[in-house]
Formats: C-alpha cells, structure tokens, sequence
C-alpha cells in the first residue's frame, strides 16, 4: 500500500512537472535571460549567440531547452563543435548528424561549423590544448559579431574530459579578450538529479530564484518533444540508453545557466 502511495505521488508530481513545461518556457531569477521581457520597459535586442560543444549531440543531450528558448525568442543561434566525434571513426557521420538535428532545432546549417583538427579529436584522455580553442572561438566571435558565449561549466555535466577542456577555453578567451561579450555555463547537477526528468525542474527554479543580481536563469523546454526527435537525427547515436537519456534526463527539460565571471 505505502509503494502504491509512493509510486502515485511520483507520478502525479511527474504530470504536474509536464503541465508547468508545457504553461512555457520561463526565466525564475529576478532578471529574464537577455532582458526579453523583464516588464522594465527595456527595448528588444536580438542577441548573436555562440554555443560551445565538444561533440555532435551535445547541443541535444543538454543544451536544448536553452536553444528552444533562444530561437523561440528571435535570437541568433550559432553552434561551434570543436570536434567531429570521430572517436570510432564515423565523424563525417556524425558532423551530418549535426546539420539535421540543428535544424530540427531551428538552427540553419550556415550558423553551425565543427572543427576537424588534428589536436582536437573525440575521446576520453585526449586533452585539448586551451590555446587553441581561444584562439578557435576568438576567430568565431570576430566573424559573427557574437555577443554571449554559452558551454559546459567546469564539471561539463557528464565530467568528459572534451566538455571540461571547452569551458577552460572559454574561460581563458574570457581573460584575455577585449571585447564585450559575456559568457554562461550550462550547471552540472549531481545524479539523482541528473536523471529525475522533469521533476528536477522545481529545484531548478527554487535555486535560480536563490541566485541574486541575474547572475543564474533557469530555462524550461518549451517542446520537450523537439528534443526527441532532434536527438532522433543522430541515428549512429541513437541506441537504447541515449533515448533513456533522453526521456529521463533532467537536462532534456530544464537548463540552468549561470554566469561566468571574468
């Protein structure tokens, strides 16, 4: 009787979880992401944004609710992969993989490149060298007029070592740029969290609303769905624990962004 309970309130705060997703996609700090539609009266500024990955997937396995959001919004969406994935040798594969699953995302193919670089190939071990990824994103923000940077933080969710090594190269353009551009990381939860689906997103809301001076914003995913079949365009990927991961994921459902202070 006790497991019946437990198992009815999971599913009744699951259910609940969607209907709060589907009301649309919301910024809970005291700030809305980019001043959108902040009630302040500030005026409309379409934003060129630069997402920084390590690998074809990535922007779908964690990043889609923050891209769902964007696009929703009239932002500009760029994806810069510092890789092809080539880990068993399919990258041609899976760059074309990229292509499809950013446009289902509403990410026009112009607006996506993957680096195929010698020093810069998939894999745990491999370690990037943080010059040449400043050197890299620089040469993208300089082409198109980038405005804020979003990556992995320092654990890079999964704790790959390509996702960690891109924060560390964000980090370091961050330091030595003169240019105007901020810079967000996507925020690693622990693993319950990690795969509690939607459920995670009440403590998402509850920390981003914790976080003073706009400096944290949570995301929904306005079209869970979305990310599905975006997910789906990566079919050398597409096996029975990624569409767990998919479906179970918190990371299908909320983004967490925080700031990256200089």
């Amino acid at each position: 009787m006790v497991w019946l309970v437990i198992v009815g309130f999971l599913i009744l705060l699951c259910a609940v979880s969607l209907g709060k997703i589907h009301l649309g996609s919301c910024s809970n700090s005291k700030v809305t992401f980019l001043n959108d539609s902040n009630g302040s009266g500030a005026i409309f500024s379409r934003k060129n944004v630069l997402l920084v990955i390590a690998h074809p997937d990535d922007e779908t396995m964690f990043f889609s609710p923050t891209i769902n959001y964007l696009t929703s919004r009239g932002h500009n969406v760029h994806i810069l992969c510092l890789s092809t994935g080539n880990a068993n040798g399919i990258g041609n594969i899976r760059r074309e993989e990229l292509y499809l699953a950013s446009a289902v995302l509403k990410v026009a193919p112009q607006q996506v490149k993957v680096v195929d670089h010698p020093d810069l190939q998939d894999g745990f071990g491999k370690v990037w060298n943080c010059n040449l990824l400043e050197r890299i994103i620089n040469e993208e923000i300089r082409f198109n007029a980038i405005d804020l940077i979003i990556t992995f933080d320092n654990y890079g969710v999964s704790g790959h070592c390509n996702h960690r090594d891109v924060h560390e190269g964000v980090r370091k353009l961050l330091q030595n740029t003169s240019q105007h551009v901020d810079a967000w990381e996507l925020v690693s939860t622990n693993i319950l969290r990690k795969y509690s689906g939607p459920v995670d997103i009440w403590l998402s809301i509850l920390r981003a609303r914790q976080c003073l001076n706009g400096q944290m914003h949570c995301l929904l995913n306005e079209d869970p769905y979305k990310s599905y079949a975006a997910m789906a365009q990566h079919r050398s990927q597409w096996i029975w624990f990624r569409k767990l991961f998919v479906s179970f994921s918190s990371y299908t459902y909320v983004n967490t962004l925080k700031k990256i202070n200089k």
